[in-house]
């Protein structure tokens, strides 16, 4: 797959910044995402320094294979998915979030999901949960850049706006303590459930389970496209028809919804 991809650095300086560190040291906010208009988007930092609650595992108990979560923050889902004996690994671009992930247990990796990273193409599932779909501020270029990191016929988990809304936005991080302005902008995507299958369904994914969990809405998706467009060696090929063949077979069909 040919795809142009946001400067590995993008984001990362501002994500790396001292509200955020400040908050995860603390283990709750206040932390906002500020646009550039004054909206105010609320961070729930005290769930994300908690342990995975009953709509996180909603979304773990549906992983197979190795699972990579982009964007684990302090590590709660990494860490619980090791502690179930899943292979799991966090990326994150803040330095805070990422020593979190690994002293609760999980391994974690410095990295942009833009940036080149451990076992591409081979993960079996995928994490975009937390609004992380608004990672780089283009659903569909990062849905993209998923394609490549996951085998495949992979697995991604993604949790949407609890509304209908389809919105980039240039946002800073706010803890009440820096003046305006004082932090860069970076990009930023807002997406509802409705827009995120659009998004998804242009980009080749296949929907495969839709559930909300206290509130929280998830959508899973399966990478339907069997050929990418980038080249590939007959090795690369046939190591990754190999992990494809020994997923569960509910990778090809529907997941089961919450509860059931």
């Amino acid at each position: 797959m040919s795809t142009v991809l946001p400067p590995a650095g993008a984001g990362a300086a501002t994500w790396a910044a001292d509200p955020y560190g400040r908050a995860l040291s603390r283990g709750r906010g206040p932390l906002f995402l500020r646009g550039e208009d004054g909206w105010l988007l609320p961070l729930d930092v005290e769930r994300w320094c908690a342990d995975a609650d009953a709509a996180d595992l909603s979304a773990l108990r549906r992983c197979v294979g190795p699972v990579i979560d982009i964007g684990c923050g302090p590590g709660r889902l990494v860490a619980a998915l090791a502690a179930r004996g899943h292979r799991a690994l966090g990326i994150d671009v803040s330095e805070a979030a990422v020593g979190r992930t690994r002293r609760t247990g999980g391994a974690a990796l410095r990295r942009s999901v833009f940036e080149p990273l451990p076992d591409e193409g081979r993960w079996g599932t995928g994490l975009l949960v937390d609004g992380n779909i608004g990672i780089g501020g283009d659903p569909r270029a990062l849905l993209r850049r998923v394609a490549t990191v996951l085998a495949p016929g992979g697995l991604l988990i993604t949790e949407a706006a609890p509304h209908d809304v389809d919105e980039r936005v240039r946002v800073r991080l706010d803890d009440g303590r820096e003046q305006p302005g004082a932090a860069p902008h970076f990009p930023w995507a807002r997406v509802g459930e409705a827009a995120l299958l659009v998004h998804a369904r242009s980009e080749g994914w296949e929907p495969v389970g839709q559930w909300e969990a206290d509130g929280r809405p998830f959508v899973a998706l399966r990478w339907a496209r069997t050929v990418r467009a980038t080249s590939q060696d007959a090795d690369t090929a046939n190591s990754a028809a190999v992990i494809s063949s020994q997923f569960p077979r509910n990778l090809s069909g529907d997941i089961p919804l919450a509860g059931s």
